[in-house]
């Protein structure tokens, strides 16, 4: 139940502040308003690693489906713990998104753009071609499964680890970010998207559903080929 709990908190700080971060740059008004992408990528990356370090002493603070499922792969965890983490990870997603909501409460109706309201909530492409957004969200994952299973095989202490983690998801940003905002995280998309289909915002628009599977499916599949890979070295 820690181990669980862990997964909940964790996932609802890294979605508080990387969602957090898009709403800076995002949303009208506020002080940190197109502040750009190298904002948006320094503040996930440093939103993964605080979340980490909040939840760690809790349990292995995956936050993140796609890894969670690697991890059952390679025995790190139990096969029965996959389910109990992934619905704590997408709870706490979705209470990290609603705190973003009520962080910048009188900014959303302060902004009339809704593709930059929905941008602050979920991912979305640069160009829409959805196997081509797949792939994408499969090679970004795939990078950060083999990376954190490479962690493992090093010599490295719990602070080191997690200043490691958060270089992955910097250069992921930095470098593959652009077709698709990098979900690369199932919960990170599907939480804070079904947060932005429930919250009363004036301008938010439609949730764009029809691209919800590409950051749910894409990550999974990305993890998968990750530990297979991993295996054969």
């Amino acid at each position: 139940m820690q181990a669980v709990m862990g997964e909940f908190i964790g996932t609802m700080i890294l979605i508080l502040l990387g969602g957090g971060v898009c709403a800076a740059c995002n949303l009208n008004q506020s002080k940190a308003q197109n502040a750009g992408w190298i904002v948006i990528a320094l503040g996930w990356a440093m939103a993964v690693t605080i979340a980490v370090f909040i939840s760690g002493f809790m349990g292995p603070a995956h936050l993140n489906p796609a890894v969670t499922i690697a991890m059952a792969m390679t025995g790190a965890i139990e096969w029965s713990q996959v389910v109990p983490f992934i619905i704590a990870q997408l709870l706490g997603a979705i209470v990290g998104a609603i705190l973003v909501w009520l962080a910048y409460l009188p900014h959303w109706d302060a902004t009339e753009d809704q593709g930059a309201i929905l941008g602050t909530f979920a991912t979305g492409p640069a160009i829409r071609n959805l196997p081509a957004n797949m792939i994408t969200e499969a090679i970004g994952t795939f990078v950060l499964v083999l990376a954190l299973l490479a962690f493992g095989k090093n010599d490295l202490q719990f602070g080191n680890n997690v200043f490691a983690v958060g270089a992955v998801i910097l250069a992921v940003g930095l470098s593959l970010g652009g077709p698709t905002g990098y979900a690369i995280n199932p919960a990170r998309d599907l939480g804070p998207r079904i947060a932005h289909a429930i919250l009363p915002m004036k301008n938010k628009g439609d949730s764009d559903w029809g691209y919800a599977l590409v950051p749910i499916v894409g990550p999974i599949i990305g993890a998968i080929i990750a530990v297979l890979v991993f295996n054969l070295f």
